[in-house]
């Protein structure tokens, strides 16, 4: 039985009982007259069909007064038309922010998967340590732990390895078609544990994840089915190359796009088809997922699946020649979870997790603002027809018939704002996903407009006309007929309601204020950092090949491209800078070991010449030659020399690195040749880390080693380098046929994508902090016309008296004035107590900056003074003789 229901049986109970009391009043009353109880019980006829009359009665006296209301209500909504216009957008800003807030938090965090028991849903993750020292969470493991997990919980939970969604080049015809799509990749009786049933053909099994390489398969998600082909069924059987040869077999059902939040997979393909990586237990690439079995404890499977990682970490260990004993220990030590998936998990959902909680914060706020602006309004509407509620008492309106009047006033505005404010909803939660995205990586999520959302909608409509509408309801249902007759209460006691009501408004846009000065400050200060090399004008074309090519082949195709028209250089690189890959690892050098170092290098493999097309200042030694490779020789940062040679040059010395040869890890001598400036890698908050770039051409063992992909940055002469994009696409294909352009992206889009979720805060905190301003300003305009309405009389006085206007000005703002202050002090104590909330996401920012401090307090100043304008100005016009005429 639903809520609504019992809520409904207690009242259909309460009404049954006061009927059935009025009855026996009724006979207990002829009983004391003399007559026969059960001769009056006869006479009142049956007592169920009294109940059903009585109850039509009630019921259709309640309708007909709530109808009444209604219609009295949208009168006066068109009486007032500036208020209610006033009132309805405050309200629809600040409903339609924490309905499209919430679109967003849903689809990220809240939504559970389109699978069976999504409840019983956990996924594998331990706590680590970054390369910084900093506590997080890791989720990656490799295969061959994954079956030994899986053994050891057999009976009691399925475990699933599920790779994340990630973009793929694939074509339906030749290379020159490559169309870019999402994958992801999963085990073959995943869709047989998420009870999920094919839209078409059908879906994987076991026996197509059973050996690598084997089942050679495609399942198309139903979305990207849709989309691409149309739902055409005779896309079944259909093959495709992306990184090797596919077939379809079949569509997966509607709504599932893959367990990645912010990601809608486009295809699925079994994991044997990364061959390469089933079994190597040292390449963590995919998260576990733990389906446990009805009737079992979680903790009793956790239990079993920490012992069993434990005992595969110390096998695997065992090759890890040259680690620190240290690093060892503290790998075989990390605790192991495991964490309710229900709604899926994704490293977009853990970026973006605190973010979207302090959106909805500031959204709260603001519809915290909006409510205490229009229940402003309606206390003043409410001061102006006090003789109207007087006279409904004294024609025996009672407390509750007058407090529903108000309520349908206000729940009208309510609902009127909740429709603009959806429709603003609709477009907002859109368009913060497209400030979320990266451009070459985009956030892809479902917000639809179902039960969950419209039901947010409601019941928010109905909170928010419950929290400005009860206080003018309540104040409104005890007026005194004879006192409001007579000229009215004491008009202090409405004005000081309204003016802690301003208070309140303007400590939550202090907060408000406040916040977004901090999240502007950090944003332009990351937006401002020092690169160390320089990213005007430069593509990064990452480029796959077919198969491994020797290095060499690399080397030619850049030099290629830099004597093409309108490039000014052009390298070879394992990847660009801020492409989000990295290389880290150990080094001995000078007496330094690998525990000696807070943070460890970083590597990097590079072609000659890239130095110069980074413009990163070569400081000492020189750059590499073609023939040189790693293990031979590198180049080292500043940051390198100064944490290994005390800040010397190190040209000429050497450290020691590990190397992995034929599935075991060695010691190698690299000596350096090259001393270059610091430039950032990967991070943009953290100091620039020590750094070793090597040659892109490699050594393993006595052999030269092989790649199938690079990235080739590109210095153009242009002003625009993306109008170059398509001409080098096509000469990188024309020089090596086995080469293929995947993606092109400016170095300048590399770099500013790690300021996106400091650039979405600080705009998203600007934008709402301007509303809160807007609707703040209302508000003490509104409170400001009243006053001048209420006092206008003893202003009128003060006037004939000879009061200047200066006077009068600060009769009527200083009360309001003194509000402000308190409400700003009050701000400031609150958002000086939230930086502890949100320091994670701020840098080099602090909350007692002065700046930070002033800001808000200046800006909320000068809103007040002109808001303050418009009263005053009527306030001081005043006409005593006409004001006097007119009482």
């Amino acid at each position: 039985m639903s809520a609504w229901f019992r809520i409904a049986n207690v009242f259909s109970r309460r009404l049954n009982d006061d009927i059935d009391e009025e009855l026996r009043s009724h006979i207990e009353d002829a009983r004391l007259e003399g007559r026969d109880p059960t001769e009056a019980a006869r006479a009142f006829g049956s007592p169920l069909r009294a109940r059903e009359s009585v109850r039509d009665a009630v019921v259709a006296s309640w309708l007909e007064s709530i109808s009444a209301d209604v219609f009295f209500g949208g009168r006066q909504l068109l009486k007032h038309k500036a208020a209610s216009a006033a009132a309805i957008v405050s309200l629809a800003l600040g409903i339609g922010s924490c309905v499209a807030a919430f679109r967003l938090i849903d689809a990220m965090l809240l939504r559970p998967l389109p699978v069976a028991n999504p409840e019983r849903l956990y996924v594998l993750t331990y706590d680590t340590s970054n390369e910084h020292g900093q506590a997080v969470t890791g989720d990656s493991f490799d295969y061959p732990g994954f079956r030994k997990l899986r053994a050891a919980v057999n009976g009691q939970a399925e475990l699933m390895a599920i790779a994340d969604a990630g973009r793929a080049d694939l074509t339906y015809g030749s290379d020159l078609e490559m169309e870019k799509a999402y994958q992801q990749r999963v085990s073959g009786w995943t869709f047989q544990e998420f009870g999920l049933k094919p839209a078409l053909g059908r879906l994987f099994t076991e026996d197509d994840d059973r050996a690598p390489g084997a089942s050679p398969y495609a399942v198309l998600s139903y979305d990207y089915w849709t989309r691409r082909f149309g739902r055409n069924p005779a896309v079944l059987g259909k093959t495709f190359h992306s990184a090797g040869l596919y077939q379809i077999i079949g569509v997966a059902p509607p709504g599932f796009t893959g367990t990645d939040p912010g990601t809608l997979a486009d295809f699925f393909l079994p994991m044997m088809t990364n061959p390469k990586a089933i079994n190597e237990q040292n390449w963590h690439w995919f998260r576990i997922w733990v389906h446990v079995n009805p009737g079992v404890r979680p903790e009793l499977v956790e239990q079993r699946l920490r012992a069993a990682l434990h005992t595969h970490r110390q096998e695997q260990v065992k090759s890890w020649t040259g680690t620190p004993q240290r690093a060892i220990e503290q790998y075989l030590a990390e605790p192991v979870h495991m964490e309710p998936a229900a709604a899926g998990v994704s490293n977009l959902q853990r970026m973006y997790r605190r973010a979207l909680a302090i959106l909805g914060a500031l959204v709260a706020l603001v519809l915290l603002i909006a409510a205490a602006n229009v229940a402003n309004l309606m206390t003043a509407q409410a001061a102006a027809r006090v003789r109207e509620m007087a006279l409904r008492v004294s024609i025996g309106a009672v407390r509750v018939r007058l407090v529903q009047l108000v309520l349908i006033e206000s729940a009208l505005l309510a609902a009127s704002a909740s429709l603009l404010g959806i429709g603003f909803a609709w477009w907002a939660a859109p368009f913060v996903v497209g400030m979320i995205n990266p451009p070459d990586d985009p956030a892809r999520l479902i917000l639809p407009a179902d039960f969950r959302v419209t039901s947010f909608a409601i019941l928010l409509t109905f909170t928010v006309a419950i929290l400005f509408g009860l206080a003018p309801a309540l104040r409104a249902s005890s007026v005194k007929p004879a006192s409001a007759l007579k000229g009215g209460d004491d008009p202090n006691s409405r004005r000081r309601l309204m003016n802690m009501l301003v208070a309140a408004q303007v400590a939550f846009c202090f907060l408000v204020h406040f916040v977004a000065g901090m999240f502007i400050s950090t944003f332009q200060k990351l937006a401002n950092q020092p690169t160390g090399f320089s990213s005007a004008h430069v593509l990064a074309l990452e480029t796959v090949s077919e198969r491994e090519l020797p290095q060499q082949a690399w080397y030619q195709t850049a030099d290629h491209l830099s004597g093409l028209p309108g490039v000014e250089s052009a390298s070879a690189a394992m990847w660009a800078l801020f492409s989000g890959s990295g290389w880290n690892g150990g080094v001995w050098a000078n007496g330094h070991s690998p525990g000696g170092s807070e943070v460890p290098p970083w590597f990097l493999g590079v072609s000659p010449g890239w130095f110069e097309t980074m413009k990163i200042p070569l400081l000492d030694g020189r750059d590499f030659r073609p023939d040189e490779a790693f293990p031979e020789v590198a180049a080292v940062n500043a940051t390198f020399a100064r944490e290994y040679f005390d800040g010397g040059s190190p040209v000429g010395s050497s450290f020691e690195t590990v190397q992995e040869v034929n599935g075991r890890i060695t010691h190698v001598t690299v000596r350096i040749v090259g001393y270059v400036g610091d430039a950032r890698y990967t991070d943009m908050r953290r100091p620039i880390p020590p750094t070793v770039y090597v040659p892109f051409r490699t050594m393993v063992g006595r052999v030269v080693g092989r790649s199938d992909s690079a990235t080739f940055l590109v210095r153009t002469r242009t002003g625009n380098p993306l109008a170059l994009a398509s001409m080098l696409r096509q000469e990188v294909h024309r020089v090596r046929p086995e080469l293929r352009v995947s993606n092109i992206r400016t170095q300048d889009e590399l770099v500013r994508r790690r300021t996106l979720q400091e650039r979405m805060l600080a705009t998203l905190s600007l934008f709402f902090a301007l509303v809160a301003l807007v609707l703040s300003g209302v508000g003490l305009c509104g409170v400001l016309h009243y006053t001048v309405f209420a006092r206008r009389r003893e202003l009128g006085i003060r006037i004939a008296l000879g009061a200047r206007a200066g006077h009068i000005a600060s009769k009527v703002t200083l009360e309001i004035f003194a509000m402000l202050a308190l409400g700003a002090a009050a701000g400031l104590a609150l958002g000086v107590a939230s930086e502890r909330y949100i320091a994670m996401l701020l840098f080099q920012v602090k909350a007692t900056d002065p700046a930070i401090l002033a800001a808000p307090a200046i800006t909320i100043l000068a809103a007040a003074m002109l808001a303050a304008v418009p009263p005053v100005v009527r306030a001081i016009r005043i006409d005593p003789a006409q004001m006097l005429r007119a009482e």
